[in-house]
């Protein structure tokens, strides 16, 4: 990096290469603005490098584990199955570098500038980008923010490196853990606590609330606690972990549990309890951009913050921190900045958890349904009565699908079972696109498929299901 008295001149500035980043830079450029975007660390963000990314190569490492090892039922019976966690290490790493890579890739394709460093606000039309051994100034005629967010620290329990860690941690481990202690019981702590305890640890879960996973409805949320459980996982719910202490072979948590005091020992001790936005130390204040007292940054429907040329999107902003958000996000941001009339409309956006079984969200539940004065129907079809799901010996589960009474229209649907990651993006579609149970009930799925059974549903719906009786 040069260190000039004069300022480099670029048209849209974005600062950070996450999924929101990224993506927002590339869709800028493909509209014909000149991008430079920032990086202080791995292109990618925390999605592809600590995130998304390596924690779903780990659950898909523990699933391939656990299932050698548990196949009986089938007929498949294997000799000793051993774990080699070093290279379960290095081909998560493997899978990273690919995607990380091709991020580098996919911006110098679409000849977006990749300046290294840190960036920092002078004023609404300046910042300055500063590495280890120079800094240089950067004037922008438009900036999209996009630094993403990072993990809450609790104060009574310190990270140290291989006894208390974040999720960032946790997936860096060089071994799997003989006991693992788990502080949060939401998604990032679920899908870590089931990948390790089929991995092998002997896995411990405090969550505040009276369940595990507490944004999602009661019954999704009881089949993955059904699962942890078979696989050996203990779930302690109204549990405040209160202090710790280190021990030899790592640490000591004391914790109250619906009222009574308890202790656990664990070697690694896990701490998922939210993330914080990284807004901090970027001088926003200096630009006038307005933030909450929580760090988030206000925006409106084009992502603009209070300064007309800023923009926000992802962690850093209000709603569920995914970076299937902050992708979306990106390109109505940069959209606006090419003058389209581009808005955020949050309604068809999934919310997905890889646990076993996996959970996945669009729309409205019936709580919500309830609470916006709907007049709905709401139809479930388990997945036993399919028979792709009973091929996979993965029979757990259900769809259910909230429609308006008076047309059908579909109004959200809630998935547990195999591959509700993948099942829902039909969902998603089907929301988007202002369809029916009808529209879905007449569209042909293949046979025998997962796909099967939105359809199923959507039968129901209609009051004429085929494979269960009404």
């Amino acid at each position: 990096m040069v260190v000039g008295d004069f300022p480099e001149e670029v048209d849209t500035l974005v600062i950070g290469s996450g999924p929101g980043g990224y993506v927002a830079a590339i869709r800028a450029a493909q509209l014909g603005q000149k991008v430079t975007i920032v990086e202080k660390g791995n292109m990618g963000g925390v999605c592809l490098n600590v995130g998304c990314i390596p924690s779903k190569a780990l659950i898909e490492a523990g699933h391939r584990y656990h299932d050698a090892s548990n196949s009986e039922d089938m007929g498949i019976s294997v000799g000793e199955v051993k774990l080699d966690f070093t290279k379960v290490q290095e081909w998560k790493a493997s899978v990273v570098n690919k995607l990380t890579g091709g991020v580098e890739g996919l911006l110098k394709g679409n000849k977006v500038d990749i300046v290294r460093g840190e960036a920092y606000f002078v004023d609404n039309s300046t910042v300055k980008i500063m590495d280890d051994k120079s800094s240089q100034t950067y004037k922008f005629k438009n900036c999209i923010v996009a630094t993403g967010s990072s993990p809450i620290e609790l104060p009574n329990f310190k990270f140290k490196e291989g006894k208390v860690v974040s999720s960032t941690g946790a997936l860096a481990l060089e071994e799997v853990p003989e006991k693992l202690l788990v502080i949060g019981g939401g998604y990032i702590g679920v899908e870590l606590g089931s990948a390790y305890a089929n991995l092998g640890s002997e896995v411990t879960i405090l969550e505040g609330t009276k369940s595990i996973l507490p944004t999602f409805e009661k019954q999704m949320s009881q089949l993955v606690a059904k699962r942890l459980k078979k696989a050996g996982v203990t779930i302690e719910t109204e549990a405040f972990a209160q202090e710790m202490e280190e021990t030899e072979n790592g640490v000591k948590v004391t914790a109250e549990v619906k009222g009574e005091k308890k202790e656990y020992e664990a070697n690694v001790l896990l701490v998922t309890v939210g993330r914080r936005p990284n807004t901090s130390e970027l001088g926003l204040e200096q630009a006038g951009v307005e933030m909450n007292d929580k760090g988030f940054i206000q925006i409106d429907k084009q992502c603009r913050t209070s300064e007309s040329n800023i923009y926000a999107i992802g962690d850093i902003v209000a709603g569920p921190a995914l970076a299937h958000k902050a992708s979306y996000e990106a390109k109505v941001a940069a959209e606006a900045i090419s003058g389209e009339a581009s808005e955020i409309d949050y309604t068809a956006i999934p919310e997905v958890v890889f646990s076993g079984p996996e959970l996945a969200s669009v729309g409205l539940n019936e709580e919500k349904a309830k609470e916006q004065g709907y007049d709905y129907v709401a139809s479930k079809f388990p997945f036993q009565a399919n028979g792709r799901a009973l091929s996979l010996n993965e029979s757990e589960g259900f769809l259910k699908m909230i429609t308006r009474k008076e047309d059908g229209l579909v109004l959200g649907v809630q998935i547990a079972g195999k591959n509700a990651s993948d099942m829902i993006s039909e969902a998603c579609v089907a929301i988007e696109a202002g369809m029916t149970a009808e529209d879905i009930a007449l569209t042909i799925h293949a046979h025998p498929s997962l796909g099967e059974i939105t359809m199923e549903t959507a039968e129901v719906a209609l009051g004429m299901p085929i494979h269960i009786v009404k």
